[in-house]
């Protein structure tokens, strides 16, 4: 059996000060669910976050917060807002995550007005996908409205990332929910009676297409008593040409009525959206870039500790860094689940004139790190990157941090067996030792930053 890893552990927890770890700007991005987001420079790498500051007094729940801290760290999509770090002091908890520089999908709505179908299914393609991998791994949002989404940055093709798991919940199939969470314009009938599922969110979906079209929610009224009523009966018209000058085109109505239809089991899962008709006119370019399966290849014979640091490595990339790797990852993901079967690779090879290596069954299965039967997007992005990132000294640095729990500058046999964690125990210390001893050019029995950044060079081509 091929060992796993858990990636969670690639997400850094950090005692003491914030300061001691990030000069902190002082006025806020936003607010979430326990508090404000600020924007952190790290004082080591430079890199920018923003980090989400919470006081402990206000946090009513602590399991509640604990369990979105542990939601966040399992998420792994291209669409989903990704946590890096987190700190916490004697007052405070802090959440260091990716900073997105776009605005609010809220604010787009506000500034632009509706939009017209193609933009509009766009964005729609990208929310349900982001639903069908969280649903798909047991977690419901509960909270989905355009607040909640960020674009990546101000360029034209930045993508949407949803935020704020505040009210996340994770459920198995069949589950149903009780607690009363959302907001009311967005708020679906089954979670005003405190009886629901993760259709939920299909919902909130809804009911964010029917804005980002017609500029006004389909629910609406000058008091939320009178929003809800109309909520619990589920009716709703849509606008008309001659009273509203808006037309919906017949695919758009037709995907807004399933997602809004009052019955739960007829419904339709994210999966299923993704199907829809409508959203066919956001089609992705098919190419597949052949780089991909030679570094693969690469990947395949790299040694499992440097693995895990290439892993760790792909995280902290930006959105610019990756933009073809996460075309490419995307035109392989006929599904849209957010992840990459052995299937779905093989039949990207095949239209794109791909040769693959006769061992692709066992390379495909070195990549699947933490042995989920997938590619997962980090997964991906940290088989196919370019050689150069190994060089840069603040992606070495960052990784680094991932493994030096104490922050002494050194990875020891006890804080690498915390991070290589397999499926049902963790790996034995005299394991652990000999991968220590592999790059341990001092012999002190630790790995420091340059043997570090010796092990991460070690075999990679600068460009």
């Amino acid at each position: 059996m091929v060992d796993k890893i858990d990636r969670s552990a690639l997400v850094v927890q950090n005692r003491g000060t914030l300061l001691d770890h990030y000069d902190v700007e002082t006025k806020a991005l936003g607010t979430g669910t326990y508090g404000s987001v600020v924007k952190a420079v790290n004082n080591s790498t430079k890199v920018i976050r923003a980090c989400k500051a919470m006081a402990r007094k206000n946090i009513k729940n602590e399991v509640r917060f604990r369990e979105e801290i542990a939601l966040m760290k399992q998420i792994d999509h291209p669409n989903i807002i990704r946590l890096f770090e987190t700190i916490e002091d004697h007052k405070n908890i802090y959440l260091i995550m990716e900073l997105c520089t776009g605005g609010e999908l809220f604010d787009k709505i506000v500034n632009e007005g509706l939009l017209a179908e193609k933009p509009a299914a766009h964005l729609m393609k990208q929310i349900f996908a982001a639903l069908y991998y969280l649903h798909d791994h047991g977690i419901m949002h509960r909270d989905l409205k355009p607040e909640n989404f960020l674009f990546a940055s101000h360029d034209a093709d930045a993508p949407v990332k949803v935020i704020d798991f505040g009210l996340g919940a994770t459920f198995t199939p069949g589950q149903r929910m009780s607690t009363k969470a959302g907001t009311p314009y967005y708020v679906s009938p089954q979670v005003l009676k405190g009886n629901y599922n993760e259709k939920c969110d299909i919902w909130s979906a809804g009911v964010i297409m029917f804005i980002l079209m017609a500029g006004y929610p389909p629910f609406y009224g000058d008091k939320d008593a009178e929003i809800l009523a109309k909520v619990r009966k589920a009716q709703f018209d849509f606008p008309s040409e001659e009273e509203d000058g808006i037309t919906f085109s017949g695919d758009a109505q037709d995907l807004i009525s399933q997602c809004l239809i009052m019955e739960e089991d007829q419904r339709p899962s994210a999966a299923v959206c993704l199907r829809h008709k409508w959203l066919s006119q956001d089609a992705r370019d098919e190419k597949v870039n052949p780089s991909v399966i030679k570094n693969f290849k690469n990947f395949h014979a790299t040694q499992r500790f440097k693995k895990l640091a290439l892993t760790a490595i792909a995280t902290q990339l930006n959105e610019k860094e990756i933009k073809t790797l996460k075309e490419t990852f995307l035109a392989l993901d006929k599904n849209g689940d957010g992840t990459l079967s052995l299937e779905e690779i093989k039949i990207g090879c095949k239209k794109n004139n791909i040769a693959r290596p006769q061992n692709f069954d066992s390379v495909f299965s070195s990549i699947d790190s933490d042995n989920s039967g997938v590619i997962d997007y980090t997964e991906f992005i940290a088989a196919t990157m370019e050689n150069s990132f190994q060089y840069r000294e603040d992606l070495c640095w960052s990784a680094f941090r991932v493994f030096d729990i104490d922050g002494d500058g050194k990875i020891t046999v006890q804080e690498l067996q915390k991070a290589l964690k397999s499926s049902d125990m963790s790996m034995s210390e005299e394991k652990i030792a000999d991968i220590i001893a592999e790059f341990d050019k001092n012999k002190d029995g630790c790995i420091d930053f340059d043997e570090f950044c010796a092990m991460m060079r070690d075999g990679a081509v600068q460009t």
